[in-house]
Order: structure tokens, then sequence, then C-alpha cells
């Protein structure tokens, strides 16, 4: 018997794992809240400069408009011409800003324009650079201390340094506590989703992994309305900090992983977790049939080999982690690498911000339904190669489209975006079932490190294109199509039992397959009753 064999025992798909996975899915809804918050809360509106009292002409740009970063200096006496000379100059007094869409961003609080215009950029990759780190240190912290913990504090992290986010008083305090709140979401992100992972069946992974998934895209959805009924950025970085102070208090008394807790060799611990189960499923005569003998001898192969400590140098150590490592870190990376790109530059599409993140989270919802069809039929490994190839070749063939053509470059961007949203579904759920349980969130905040570098650099590159316009949409489209190809070496998964130790991997890297169990009594039975027949009919 094996662990899977235990947890069918108790109920794999019971009111427990129902209420598990719907506990935990509930904060995800907020999660893209705070990923895709500066599209709303560093919106740069329309603006000019403040002209002096004593000059009411306005500087024009070369389309007739106001200019943004120059006006007309005072008028001075020039002797030579006798008469004015009034020349430009960089805005001194401030700038108007057009404040019709939102009441206050950030640009607008600290005047993130024309010279400190990279600063919105920075701000964006600061965030990121807090998730990335968190991804290092929750998934490293997990995997020794259990992810019920990690999580409640990541839980409450977020909510304080989100709250703190809102009434910061300069910006290098604003870009602390954001870089705290994505050091917190991505240990929550990380730990629910093992948590929720490790307690449900093979069978039903995937239809879990998509329905979790859902929830990031609901969130996009959720942030746009939010953001349309709150106008100013620090009540709208309020508003989606709170509700984490909810989840902070009713995750409390969720159940720590029972795979996590036996590997550990908290056994006793395991055995109450389960009974628990079994009488929220409704199978108390089960209770009395597991005790922490049956566990150890289900789990002995498991427990055996975590008698040596494992540590994230272990992802690298043997050849089949090595390269599975390798190859899931391409795929990562330029998965959040481009959509972060498309995604995080709303306002240069010419259409609404309310619209076009409407429409940006609403594609998700028909590419996940596509890739989860695939990944249930074709595997995972051609749906995450074949994503990634589609997404980067959307993306480089807005390169080719004039931009007089408005409608069709928003298109592909919206198809490429909907490719890369597919790719990170595929993503969380494969990596998962590729890496062993006793260093699973080692793995799967390795991985997600690679994508928060990946988030981190694309607001960098998009200002490359001062120099070349055509620079960040080539490297938006290149990585997903190389990384793509990478991908499809990777293995596959489908239908195949998580692996728990490190030598499962490297058995099944070397194309290594486990010995059949011996047919049952029944089975040669039916088998001699068959041939017999089949000699009759001879």
């Amino acid at each position: 018997m094996a662990f899977a064999d235990v947890l069918e025992q108790v109920g794999g798909t019971g009111r427990f794992q129902a209420l598990h996975v719907v506990l935990l899915s509930a904060p995800m809804l907020l999660a893209a809240s705070h990923n895709l918050l500066q599209n709303f809360a560093a919106a740069v509106p329309v603006h000019r400069c403040r002209a002096p009292a004593n000059l009411s002409r306005l500087a024009l740009d070369a389309r007739g408009r106001p200019a943004p970063c120059h006006r007309f200096a005072p008028p001075r006496w020039n002797r030579s011409h006798n008469g004015s000379d009034p020349g430009l100059e960089a805005c001194r007094d401030g700038w108007e800003y057009d404040l019709s869409e939102m009441s206050s961003t950030v640009i607008t609080e600290w005047d993130l324009v024309c010279d400190l215009r990279s600063l919105k950029q920075m701000g964006q990759t600061i965030y990121m650079g807090g998730v990335l780190v968190g991804a290092g240190v929750f998934g490293s912290l997990s995997d020794r201390f259990g992810r019920k913990w990690l999580m409640l504090s990541a839980h409450l992290l977020l909510a304080v340094s989100g709250t703190c986010a809102a009434f910061s008083p300069t910006f290098p305090a604003f870009c602390v506590f954001r870089f705290v709140c994505g050091m917190a979401l991505s240990g929550i992100m990380l730990n629910s989703f093992s948590l929720t992972l490790e307690w449900i069946p093979t069978r039903v992974r995937t239809l879990i992994g998509m329905g979790t998934g859902y929830c990031y895209t609901i969130g996009q959805l959720i942030l746009a309305g939010v953001a349309y009924v709150i106008r100013d950025w620090r009540w709208l970085t309020l508003a989606v900090s709170v509700p984490f102070y909810v989840s902070f208090l009713y995750s409390c008394w969720l159940l720590e992983s029972a795979r996590w807790l036996v590997v550990n060799g908290q056994t006793d611990v395991a055995v109450r977790n389960l009974q628990q189960v079994a009488r929220i499923n409704g199978r108390k005569e089960e209770c009395n049939k597991i005790n922490s003998e049956m566990l150890q001898a289900a789990m002995q192969k498991e427990i055996s080999s975590t008698k040596s400590s494992h540590t994230a140098l272990d992802l690298l150590r043997t050849p089949g982690m090595r390269r599975m490592t390798a190859f899931l870190s391409c795929a990562w990376f330029s998965t959040s690498f481009a959509y972060y790109g498309l995604s995080m530059d709303l306002q240069k599409f010419g259409v609404g911000i309310y619209l076009i993140q409407v429409i940006f989270g609403a594609v998700d919802i028909p590419a996940k339904l596509l890739i989860m069809a695939t990944m249930s039929t074709l595997g995972r490994r051609p749906s995450l190669s074949g994503a990634l190839t589609f997404a980067g070749t959307a993306v480089l063939a807005n390169l080719l489209v004039p931009h007089d053509l408005q409608t069709l470059r928003t298109c592909l961007a919206v198809l490429g975006k909907g490719c890369l949203a597919a790719s990170f579904q595929c993503c969380y759920l494969y990596s998962a079932e590729l890496y062993p349980t006793v260093i699973r969130q080692n793995g799967m905040g390795w991985v997600s490190m690679m994508a928060r570098l990946g988030a981190m650099v694309a607001p960098l590159v998009q200002l490359l294109g001062e120099f070349r316009f055509f620079l960040p949409g080539l490297i938006y489209g290149g990585a997903p199509v190389v990384s793509g190809i990478i991908a499809a070496f990777l293995p596959e998964t489908l239908a195949v039992a998580l692996p728990d130790t490190i030598q499962d991997v490297e058995e099944r890297a070397q194309g290594q397959k486990a010995a059949k169990a011996p047919p049952k009594k029944e089975e040669l039975v039916l088998k001699e009753v068959k041939h017999s027949l089949l000699k009759e009919a001879i």
C-alpha cells in the first residue's frame, strides 16, 4: 500500500478535499490584484507642464498637443534682438494632470514623469524582486518547517505590508513595502498550491490545478472592477490587501500535508490528520484502521530516503534532476518574462485601461480550457511546448503589423497573452508533478524564482524601445519560442504517480519502469478459462 491508497481509504475526493481546495484557492483571487496593481496604481495620466503665471502660451509636441516635459521659459529681454526670447525649458513648477480616469496615482503623487519616468518600471521591478526572493525563502523553509505555518506567516505578512504600502509617505518607502508584499505573495502561492496538490489523488490533479488557475484569471477581472470603483491608488492598494487578514485567520484551521509529515518523521501527527479527514469525509470506520505502523509501511521507501537532509543543491546533484531543473527554468523564465512584458503596460494599446484589463483577463478563460483539454489528452509536454511556441510567434508577428492597425496589434497581443496564461497554468501543474515530494518545495521555489527573475527583467526591457522600437517585441517573442523547443525534451507525467524521492526521478529519466504487480488470483483464473474456451473453439 502506498500513500495514494491511504488517501483513497480516508476519501480522496470527499468533503474535506472540496473545502480544503476552496479555502486555499480563495486568496488566489487577489493574487492578480497585487501582481498587476501597477497598471492602475501607477497609471500615467496625460500631463503637461504647469505654466508660470505670466505665460499663458503652451509648448506643443510634434502632434500639436501640449508638451508633457517642456514649457516656454518666461519672457526675457534680449538686447541683441531688442525683444523677447522665450525659449524652452524643463518643467520647474510641477505638472498638471488629467485626472478624469484616476483621481490619484503613484505617478501624480510623486511626479514620476519625464526625467523620473523610469522609476515607474523600477518600482515594478522591485516588487518582482520581492517575489523572487520570497520564492527562494519560502520554498526552502517550507520543505523544512512545513507548508501550513509558512503559508500562515505569508498571509499575515502580505496583509500588513500591503496596508503599510497604502499609507507610504514617500516613493522609496512604497517600494520597500511593495518588495515585502511580493515576498509574501510568493510564499502564499507556492505553499497553497503544494498543500492543495498533496491532499488530492492523482486522477483529479489536472482538474484541480486548472480550477485554482482560474482563480488568478477571475482575479484579473476583479481587479478591473475594483479599480473602476476605487480611483485613488492608496485606497485601491488597501482594498486588495485587507482580505488577507481574513484568509490568515481561517487558514489556522487548515491541515498540514500528511505526505510532508510522514516524510519528515511526524507520523503521529499525520495519523491524526488522516483520521480527521476520514471523519469529515464520513468514513469514521476507517479512523481506527489508520495507525503509525501502517503509514510507515506504506511510505517505507520515502522515509528511508529522507534520513539524509535535502537542500536546494539536490536540484542539480544528479543528471536527471539537473536536466529537468534546467529545462523547467527556461520555461518558467520565458513565460513570466513575456507575460508581464505584455500585461504591465496596458496604456500602450490605445484602448481604455479598464476595458483592456477585462479583455486580457477574459482571454485566459478559453486559453486555460484549451490547455486543460490538451494536458488531459495529448499530455503535459506537448501542451507546454505548444503554448510557448504559439505565444512567441504571436508576439513576433506583431512586429510586422503597421502601428496604424491598432486593432490587429491588440488582437495579436491578446492571443499571445492567452497562450502565455495557458503556459503558466501548465508550468505550475507540470513542475509539481516532475519534482519529488522530498524537495518539491525547493524545486517549485527555484522555478518560481526563475519566473520572478523574468518578471523583474520584463519592465526594464521596455526601456529599450526608446533606442529601437522593435527590440522589446523581438525579445519578448523570441524567448518563448526558444523555451518551447527546449520544453519538448522534458519527461511526460500524464497519469503518472507523483515521485516521492530523487531516485524515482532518476529512474524515470533513465527509462526504468517499476516492475508490474503480480496478477490477482481472479485474473489468473479468468485467463485460464479464456484459454480453455479458445482451445475448445479451435
